[in-house]
């Protein structure tokens, strides 16, 4: 894993322009020169396969393959947890430490099925992101700063309903769990409650997305089409709100329509585990 983590951190600082709007800023509505960071990736062909056909990701028995958004190495805030990736929290929200931060798994996919359980504290809130791409804008004084993992990626929600404010904000239970995040709610709101694992899958074919929640489909849309970006229009994701979140959001997963998956640290305990996939390319 060392060997592949130099490897990442030589190729990202190498970063190829996907596309650049003029300079700007989120008030202006114009779209700042951004950089997406392409990296080395991990071989597949080096992790398990189990008996369902399905690429195992993580098992509790090592983080291999897993990386800091934007980072060499796993922020030291995520570790394993009898069988599970953990996170501790600082209770800070959305303010990250530099011990903390999203996590991806260092691999970009395309057409997949997406399998994993969670579990989370009381209160708690995290998200787990597909499609997502790692992107750079410079500073006012011109350093390179990367940007938040979900304005390049969906966000399948992952929430404690009963307990965070989040649940009541939105619009119909959209920022709930299971929900595309401040777009579509999930239905039927199945969620187990805070302590307890739920059960996440993730259909992603052609632009066709599907989120299952405890073996229940709770929702589908369909990426880069006008009912996808219809929906980022009426979102806090708005060509007018967050421009450059918009650009990216809209051409979700880039000109070959992959990315990562990602794991978010929003401060608080959360745990993911059985993490797997099938590709379908």
């Amino acid at each position: 894993m060392k060997k592949i983590l130099a490897l990442t951190a030589m190729a990202a600082m190498m970063v190829t322009a996907l596309s650049c709007g003029n300079q700007g800023n989120k008030k202006n509505g114009a779209v700042p020169e951004y950089k997406v960071v392409e990296a080395a990736q991990v071989d597949l062909s080096t992790f398990p396969v189990d008996e369902d056909g399905y690429i195992v990701l993580f098992d509790g028995s090592s983080t291999n393959g897993w990386r800091g958004y934007g980072k060499e190495a796993l922020p030291q805030r995520w570790s394993m947890d009898e069988g599970a990736l953990k996170f501790s929290g600082t209770g800070s929200g959305e303010g990250q430490t530099g011990e903390g931060g999203d996590v991806i798994f260092a691999h970009q996919f395309k057409n997949f099925t997406l399998e994993m359980e969670w579990k989370i504290s009381k209160g708690g809130n995290s998200g787990i992101f597909y499609l997502a791409k790692e992107v750079t804008t410079k500073d006012e004084n011109g350093n390179e700063r990367y940007e938040p993992i979900y304005i390049s990626a969906p966000e399948y929600q992952v929430l404690d309903n009963a307990n965070h404010p989040d649940a009541l904000l939105g619009v119909d239970g959209n920022r709930q769990s299971a929900s595309l995040y401040d777009m579509i709610p999930a239905v039927p709101q199945n969620q187990n409650p805070y302590g307890e694992w739920n059960k996440v899958k993730i259909l992603v074919y052609k632009g066709t997305v599907v989120h299952f929640q405890n073996d229940v489909k709770v929702l589908e849309y369909h990426l880069w089409t006008q009912q996808w970006t219809d929906m980022l229009q009426a979102s806090k994701f708005s060509q007018k709100d967050w421009p450059l979140a918009f650009e990216l959001l809209n051409n979700c997963g880039g000109e070959n329509h992959e990315g990562y998956i990602g794991l978010q640290d929003h401060g608080d305990d959360v745990w993911y585990r059985n993490i797997r996939i099938k590709v379908m390319d």
